[in-house]
């Protein structure tokens, strides 16, 4: 009687399971092949009520042809681009498969009835599942999840099967208890072949089934499995506990009843419980690779009107289908709203809400549902907030934002009727992961907008280092026309050379203030043919002369150059005047002028015998913005512009130094 019950629910098990397989509409090879071997295990199932006695032969000439279509099955997992049952077929792998059950369902034929031959046959099939399983999962790579229900489905059988009939074989005839509990182990078994017929895509084959279910009937076995365990448990203490052992075992039985009603009341123990079962048995709720494209692809498009936190918001909620959300900075124990979508204000007892919840984001990055937190307030046992003012909430999920792991505000969301979604464990992991590629986005926008700012404080400091160079020149120039105005005050050479100096010099000033205005960094001149000798000369008398040791020109070749005049006195205005400065008034600096000997450059050598530069110096220092020697009297921009000036028109500028000798500074001029 016992048996006959556990046969007639695996029947009515697989006979759904069939029935729902006919009724799948999508073709394929996968789906008749499961056709064919559920049916072959529901009439193994029907077998005993089919015959009034099921003799050995029978039973097991049932159990070939259960395994002859499992093991076909199997055959046409080991590749995945079969198409028909032709290709199966056609490979000798797979009648090398199928010959142990072919074999044994002809062993009656062939006279060789000796029931030990026909169960060890059964334990080397059972082993030939195992081994396929085995190869199965190892080639499966990133498939293993879908196909991990599968293999526990037919390991399990397997092995039951291994240890019935490698019993029988050393018994020679099955034990009775074997029989009657194989129903009952291929009826529970089934939930592990719907979950795999679920999630292996490539199969295409859809059946669905209910998440409440599974969950209560794996409630069901995990506490029958219990019950048996603590039954058995029983009746050995009862068996080896003398006039005490029936005693022990109804306190034992009633303690274990006690422990298993208090567990099952338990609402951690029944979420963990369900929260174990969808991660490990059902498909995602979402799509990742798609949702993952959709939210790149949301932060990367920006609309005209948006600011950065607009656009985090945008993604946060088109990530879970949302239509209503706000984007909150909390700063000084305050509220400040950088964004919303169709949200209006904060009312007061929302403000209040929010303070609560900021100070318990401080402590835990923890996502809050508020319908949650009204209906179980234990998930949330370390926030504290007044209930009372949740009835005044317009939005459902608060998300916290946080920046390098500190609290520093948190998006508001809320769906329509037919988008909200319950906040389970999935939802709360796919926001969380969203919500850190989110916080990424919008702290590095805000990295680059700091650093585009500190670029254009950068430039306007640069500017102003130019200008002030510039203007250093020029005080220069109206200081030697004081220096030298009460001397020469009533020579009129003098007075022209002083108005051609002024007017050279207001010149010199409305250009630099006319790019002020413009906002423009500091531009070059127009360029023009310019006699190299002649400007240079002109540079000494009027700008260095005065000044010890006086420079020397010498000119032995010289063709005119296009460049800017103005920028190429202020360089070698510049370069000469620190030639002056790094040598004693008893000293030399000499200038010389040539043509190069492939008459592509003019060469400009300054030549001094001051104090010199070491090498260190000149790789690391010399041609550094804003790095001086001279202290608050210097800029340290004239080598840097004077070299970035002659790098600029195809030309460079050489250095060569030795400490308590001097230096010479090469300038190379493109002469086309």
């Amino acid at each position: 009687m016992i048996a006959t019950v556990g046969y007639a629910i695996s029947a009515i098990g697989y006979a759904f399971l069939l029935l729902l397989l006919l009724t799948v509409r999508k073709s394929g090879l996968a789906k008749y092949l499961l056709i064919l071997a559920t049916g072959a295990t529901c009439l193994w199932s029907i077998a005993p009520f089919i015959f009034a006695s099921l003799s050995v032969e029978k039973l097991l000439l049932f159990d070939n042809i259960k395994s002859l279509f499992w093991l076909l099955f199997l055959a046409s997992c080991l590749k995945d681009n079969f198409t028909n049952i032709i290709e199966v077929l056609s490979r000798k792998e797979t009648w090398l498969i199928l010959a142990l059950p072919i074999t044994a369902m002809a062993l009656p034929y062939l006279g060789i009835d000796k029931e030990s031959w026909m169960f060890l046959l059964q334990t080397i099939i059972a082993l030939e599942v195992l081994v396929l399983l085995e190869i199965i999962y190892r080639q499966a790579g990133d498939n293993r999840w879908a196909l991990k229900p599968l293999i526990v489905y037919l390991a399990v059988i397997s092995v039951f099967e291994f240890v019935t009939f490698a019993n029988a074989l050393m018994v020679e005839q099955i034990h009775i208890n074997y029989i009657a509990a194989r129903g009952y182990i291929y009826s529970a078994m089934i939930p592990f072949l719907v979950l795999a017929i679920r999630r292996v895509e490539n199969w295409g084959v859809e059946i669905y089934i209910s998440r409440d279910i599974v969950m209560h009937s794996t409630l069901l076995m995990v506490a029958g499995g219990y019950l048996f365990v603590m039954a058995m448990l029983g009746y050995a203490v009862r068996y080896f506990g003398g006039e005490w052992g029936a005693t022990i075992q109804v306190v034992l039985i009633a303690l274990s009843l006690a422990l298993l009603v208090t567990l099952f009341l338990s609402m951690s123990f029944r979420t963990k419980i369900k929260v174990f079962i969808t991660k490990h048995f059902f498909a995602n709720q979402f799509d990742y690779r798609h949702e993952w494209l959709k939210l790149t692809h949301c932060l990367n498009t920006k609309a005209s009107d948006e600011n950065v936190y607009a656009t985090a918001l945008r993604g946060l909620t088109q990530a879970i289908d949302y239509q209503t959300g706000c984007f909150i900075q909390v700063k000084n124990g305050e509220l400040k709203v950088l964004a919303n979508i169709e949200k209006p204000d904060l009312n007061e007892d929302e403000q209040i809400v929010l303070l609560e919840f900021s100070k318990f984001f401080k402590a835990k990055n923890w996502i809050i549902d508020i319908e949650e937190l009204r209906t179980q307030p234990y998930v949330y046992e370390e926030l504290k907030v007044n209930h009372g003012l949740l009835n005044g909430v317009s939005f459902q999920l608060v998300v916290p934002i946080y920046d390098d792991e500190e609290f520093w505000g948190m998006v508001v969301m809320q769906g329509s009727d037919n988008t909200t979604k319950k906040l389970n464990w999935e939802l709360r992991d796919y926001l969380t992961a969203v919500n850190a590629q989110i916080s990424n986005f919008l702290f590095h926008q805000q990295a680059a907008q700091q650093l585009a700012e500190n670029a254009q404080f950068a430039a306007f400091t640069r500017m102003s280092a130019f200008i002030v160079h510039d203007l250093k020149n020029v005080l220069a120039q109206i200081d030697l026309i004081l220096s030298n105005a009460e001397q020469h005050k009533d020579n009129p050479e003098f007075i022209e050379d002083t108005f051609e100096t002024l007017q050279h010099t207001k010149a010199r000033m409305d250009k630099m203030l006319l790019q002020l205005t413009e906002k423009n960094v500091l531009q070059d001149g127009s360029d023009s043919l310019v006699s190299l000798s002649k400007c240079i000369t002109q540079v000494v008398e009027q700008r260095c002369a005065s000044y010890l040791p006086a420079p020397s020109v010498l000119v032995s070749g010289e063709t005119p150059v296009v460049l800017d005049k103005d920028k190429l006195s202020n360089v070698i205005y510049h370069l000469v005047s620190n030639a002056q400065q790094a040598t004693n008034d008893d000293g030399k600096v000499d200038i010389k002028i040539e043509l190069s000997a492939d008459e592509r450059h003019m060469l400009i050598n300054i030549m001094d015998t001051g104090c010199g530069m070491s090498e260190d110096f000149i790789r690391t220092r010399l041609f550094k913005p804003f790095d001086t020697t001279k202290g608050n009297a210097g800029m340290g921009i004239g080598a840097f512009d004077a070299k970035a000036y002659l790098e600029k028109i195809g030309g460079q500028l050489l250095v060569q130094s030795k400490q308590q000798q001097g230096t010479t500074f090469t300038l190379r001029i493109p002469t086309s």
